[in-house]
């Protein structure tokens, strides 16, 4: 992997991740294909959204269907037929998301499945292995996602755990990678809502060396004011010539404000699993497809997006589909979502290279349909 920042705007930044599979700008954002697909879209949908890498999960593609099954495609990419980088969970938010099926220890963490309750045992090591058999662009580190809230104590000891974690990680790559291929591997910094566990965290994983540093532990139920403080007691101490991820964030709100911390990377469920609750980011606001009021509505879901449901389909037509429970509703408002995100991506990257970041950033956020208002 080859990173260059092209261009900033106080700490945000316009950059390029370069792999054998394709460039990707930054910032940007990676739709979930948790199983191997993001749900309802076909590789050739996310390539004509914009699309330039995605994520998969580790830990549910180990258990469903196997990385013996993918292994014999190929590889991830062969299996799902995405050409592009692919970007894989290292298994460690499961830690923190199945607390009643698990059991953490200092060597790794024992599941009963979630699929058939059959006992699982994940380590650093085999994290990492799983990643290298689906044949992962970027693969993370094996961390614990630290709860919130905790307290010091409790942070700092799910930090220290995660550190050695990422130590073993990182071996265990190394000796799978030999010198071989383009892949990454980033660390995530942990340590709560602390200033000073998360500054020792980032510390400890620089010492170690990765290609990219990820921000975990948060999007965890935690308010908006002390993520913004746990990046911003980042900011100046992340390595500036390795991109930052921030992981399982967010609103396009959060996404503006994060960039401006100079964050380069995201993912999250939201735009997809918004679209399927019939829920619709557009440039006047957040839609709820489901109000009554919708019912007769003749006009495009945004007449500012080039998305096929904007171009081709009336709001009346997506609630009726909603409505009816069709799957073509799904896909189409699944669209229209990750379009909204993608464009936001490019919105961002474009008034950075021009130095009118901020000038966006405040026209955005003070503005009334990008605030946390109800849907509508």
């Amino acid at each position: 992997m080859k990173f260059s920042v092209l261009a900033t705007d106080g700490a945000a930044r316009r950059g390029r991740l370069s792999f054998q599979r394709g460039d990707i700008r930054t910032p940007a954002f990676m739709p979930v294909g948790t199983y191997g697909t993001v749900k309802s879209l076909t590789p050739e949908d996310l390539e004509a959204i914009g699309s330039q890498i995605i994520l998969g999960n580790a830990f549910h593609l180990m258990l469903r269907p196997g990385t013996e099954i993918v292994q014999a495609h190929g590889g991830l990419h062969e299996f799902m037929h995405w050409r592009r980088p692919i970007l894989t969970d290292s298994g460690g938010f499961q830690v923190w998301s199945l607390q009643s099926l698990r059991r953490l220890d200092q060597d790794g963490v024992s599941f009963r499945s979630p699929v058939n309750g059959d006992p699982v045992r994940l380590t650093p090591e085999r994290s990492i292995q799983v990643q290298h058999e689906l044949g992962a662009d970027i693969a993370m580190v094996f961390d614990e996602c630290t709860a919130y809230p905790a307290t010091q104590v409790e942070a700092d000891e799910s930090m220290r755990l995660s550190l050695a974690w990422a130590a073993r990680s990182r071996d265990e790559f190394q000796k799978l990678k030999q010198g071989e291929g383009d892949a990454a591997l980033f660390g995530i910094v942990q340590g709560g809502m602390y200033a000073d566990l998360r500054r020792e965290s980032l510390a400890g994983l620089v010492d170690i060396g990765f290609q990219g540093y990820a921000i975990g532990g948060l999007s965890v139920g935690e308010p908006e004011e002390e993520r913004l403080a746990v990046l911003d007691a980042l900011q100046g101490h992340l390595p500036a010539d390795r991109p930052r991820y921030l992981m399982g964030v967010g609103t396009p709100r959060d996404l503006v404000l994060a960039v401006a911390a100079g964050v380069d990377m995201f993912d999250c469920v939201m735009p997809t699993r918004h679209a399927r609750n019939g829920q619709l980011f557009t440039s006047r606001g957040t839609l709820n497809i489901r109000n009554a009021r919708h019912r007769k509505d003749s006009g495009p879901i945004d007449p500012d997006c080039p998305c096929q449901l904007c171009q081709h389909y009336s709001v009346a037509y997506l609630r009726h589909l909603h409505d009816c429970n069709e799957i073509l509703g799904a896909r189409l408002a699944t669209v229209h979502n990750l379009t909204f995100y993608q464009r936001l991506m490019e919105q961002i990257a474009a008034a950075i290279g021009v130095g009118e970041f901020g000038e966006f950033m405040n026209q955005y956020l003070a503005s009334a349909v990008h605030s946390r208002a109800a849907m509508s």
